[in-house]
């Protein structure tokens, strides 16, 4: 291995990175309050002093000043200062950390000139209710239906006010299929008739409706597949007209009858093959191209439809288990086996189901019967959906021994776990240091017992997340601070 020090492949992320670095000296702070490359980042920070915030505020750039008015740690005499800031993007940065806030700072804020300062109060629950109310009264109706949207326990006369707005918007946002925030609120039943009527509000307000068979029959054979997708996953809708939705061209809708506990089992299995078939294999890169705008919308409902045929829950299935466990779905298996009643032969099986989401589901609801074998037999298999992070030694931590066996383990994924060994020996962390996989360096970046040599080392990772990870290292030393602020001009 070379002695010579590289200089960063990736410097800006490196500097950006060492301005959230916990152990960066004061002065060293400082130093980055003339960074415009970054993110901002040192101005987040929670040990600025007040003369550093000052000093921030009176330096007067914009991008700079925002991420300020974003941090969550600040003075409320300061926030009141940037509550007045002319630039309306840093007032409206001031109300995401605005909880403990005195009264004062919402009620200058509510007033504001600015669009996007009310719908960021809009958003808030930190904003007293009696002001909060006021926003159902703004003249912009995206302020409206923000509120609609995101305050689900409005008080009744707030909530009447935005379901009968003139804004279409608005009364779309008041009674709605999805809200920002759990629980759903149940409209006044007095308003229902005309919520039912109207076409904005109708696939929301199916679900607290009143089902008498005419209304079923009309709410069928609307248009808006939303509204028949409602109507599907109501548990007294006859019986002619589940299987009759259960034929119906929308795929979001027929995977609600899939769902239904009274559905056929012929009818399930269909609608499973259907669902299936109508997802053919394509390549996005070379096949999009191809599609016109018609193609491309039933192509992408049906990703959607399957992804969720996939992942969905059935409480009905968890609350009776034992007739599901060997459901050819993986969602049955999956809701059955979040009981907490089934015999332990039961669990085993599912411990050892064909599909990862079953396998992770059952061990998350049987906690008591997983030992470390059985911990990384599933982390090994666990194949997580898009986007998810989560694996199953996050929620079951596996112990030293097993930890610095995976550290040379052939599977990368098995190898980014061994960090989690805070007495990780020196060796080994060394070796993964060197690791050819930029996901197991990333890992062992953060780590307290890695040399100063190779932490300097792989501040010039080519991977960018393996270097910004070493830059927040806290035992990152003093000088291999101030030489990247200097090779920085900084």
């Amino acid at each position: 291995m070379t002695d010579v020090i590289q200089p960063p492949v990736h410097l800006h992320a490196v500097v950006d990175a060492l301005a959230a670095n916990p152990a960066l000296p004061p002065e060293l702070v400082r130093r980055l309050f003339s960074y415009r490359r970054g993110r901002g980042s040192v101005a987040k920070r929670g040990d600025l002093t007040d003369d550093m915030t000052a000093e921030i505020i009176a330096i007067d750039d914009p991008w700079f000043t925002h991420s300020l008015a974003l941090n969550r740690g600040l003075p409320q005499a300061v926030r009141m200062t940037l509550a007045g800031h002319p630039d309306p993007a840093v007032r409206a940065a001031v109300v995401v950390g605005t909880e403990g806030s005195p009264r004062e700072l919402f009620e200058r804020l509510l007033d504001d000139p600015d669009l996007q300062v009310r719908v960021s109060l809009a958003e808030s629950a930190h904003v007293p209710p009696d002001l909060r109310a006021r926003l159902a009264a703004d003249p912009d109706p995206k302020v409206r239906a923000t509120l609609a949207r995101w305050w689900t326990r409005a008080p009744e006369p707030v909530r009447r006010l935005l379901l009968t707005d003139p804004e279409d918007a608005v009364r779309a946002s008041a009674c709605s299929r999805y809200y920002a925030r759990l629980p759903h609120p149940v409209p006044p039943a007095d308003l229902l008739p005309a919520l039912l009527a109207d076409p904005v509000t109708r696939a929301g307000a199916v679900r607290h409706c009143a089902l008498d068979a005419d209304t079923a029959r009309w709410l069928a054979e609307d248009p808006d597949e939303e509204v028949r997708g409602q109507l599907a996953e109501r548990p007294d809708l006859p019986s002619s007209l589940r299987d009759a939705l259960a034929e119906d061209p929308s795929p979001q809708v027929v995977v609600r009858v899939f769902a239904r506990q009274d559905t056929p089992e012929s009818t399930r299995a269909a609608i499973h093959a259907r669902i299936l078939s109508d997802v053919p294999p394509l390549d996005w890169l070379t096949d999009l191209p191809a599609l016109d705008a018609d193609s491309l919308e039933r192509q992408v409902a049906s990703e959607m439809a399957y992804a969720e045929i996939r992942t969905l829950f059935l409480p009905w299935v968890t609350a009776d288990p034992l007739p599901y466990v060997d459901s050819p779905y993986a969602c049955f298996r999956a809701s059955a086996a979040m009981s907490g009643r089934l015999p332990a032969p039961v669990v085993a099986r599912l411990l050892d189901d064909e599909e990862s989401r079953v396998r992770t589901t059952m061990a998350r609801h049987a906690r008591d019967r997983i030992d470390p074998d059985t911990v990384e037999r599933l982390d090994r298999g666990h194949r997580p959906e898009k986007g998810i992070r989560w694996r199953p030694a996050d929620d079951f931590p596996l112990p030293a021994g097993t930890l610095r066996r995976l550290a040379t383990d052939p599977d990368p994924r098995m190898r980014e776990l061994a960090p989690r060994d805070l007495d990780l020996p020196v060796e080994l962390v060394r070796g993964l240091a060197c690791d050819p996989d930029p996901t197991v360096r990333r890992a062992i970046a953060t780590h307290p017992r890695l040399p100063t040599r190779d932490l300097t080392r792989l501040l010039a990772d080519p991977s960018e997340w393996v270097a910004r990870a070493a830059a927040g290292h806290p035992g990152l030393p003093r000088a291999q601070m101030e030489r990247m602020l200097a090779l920085a001009g900084l």
